[in-house]
């Protein structure tokens, strides 16, 4: 089982890329945002797998970091979302905007992505809900242990983290997010900023 490959870009496809690993091409299919983001030809780069294996052929998908992969693989467990599916959500939305559309329940956000209309976004945004924190105290994309502190005061914040708390994080951690949250956006900032902050606070 592949896990990571380390080499040189070789070429590039549509949906994929060549990586010359010690002499052995590599044909890693990726989403948009991962091809754009890795240099040109003749250059290093690092790709974290997804092997697949199947009866009649092997095929590698590659990601710019173990987050993306994570969200790959989640994104998978959802009914009616296969790994074609899966990239074209990954190369729409980053794993931080997926996150905030998830915490948030924009399925709108989800349904912009190609092969997504709007019953399987739907069942992304309502059954991944639950699934988020599990994601992101696992390590992926890994949380920093947050300073637990007094739970703020705020109608807004006060929402926010009956949000974080419906997601399944503890209150003290969710608190503690969304108290760092509100000292980066300050006192008046709205409960979707807030939440988006606090996720990307306990995603480190």
């Amino acid at each position: 089982m592949i896990g990571k490959l380390k080499g040189l870009i070789d070429a590039f496809g549509e949906d994929w890329v060549l990586l010359d690993v010690n002499g052995v091409c590599y044909e890693v299919h990726c989403s948009p945002r991962t091809l754009g983001s890795l240099p040109e030809a003749g250059e290093a780069a690092i790709l974290a797998i997804e092997t697949y294996v199947r009866e009649d052929q092997i095929k590698l998908f590659g990601f710019a970091t173990d987050a993306e992969r994570a969200w790959f693989r989640l994104l998978q467990s959802v009914q009616g979302v296969g790994a074609k599916v899966a990239l074209g959500v990954l190369g729409t939305l980053s794993p931080q905007d997926l996150a905030n559309a998830v915490a948030l329940q924009d399925k709108a956000q989800v349904a912009r992505s190609p092969g997504v209309g709007p019953k399987v976004a739907q069942r992304i945004v309502s059954e991944l809900k639950d699934k988020i924190p599990n994601l992101v105290l696992s390590g992926q994309p890994g949380a920093a242990v947050a300073e637990v502190g007094a739970a703020p005061e705020a109608p807004a914040a006060a929402d926010a983290v009956s949000a974080l708390t419906n997601l399944g994080y503890a209150h003290a951690q969710a608190a503690a997010a969304i108290a760092a949250a509100q000292r980066e956006a300050g006192e008046k900032s709205e409960t979707a900023e807030l939440i988006r902050l606090g996720l990307k606070e306990l995603a480190g």
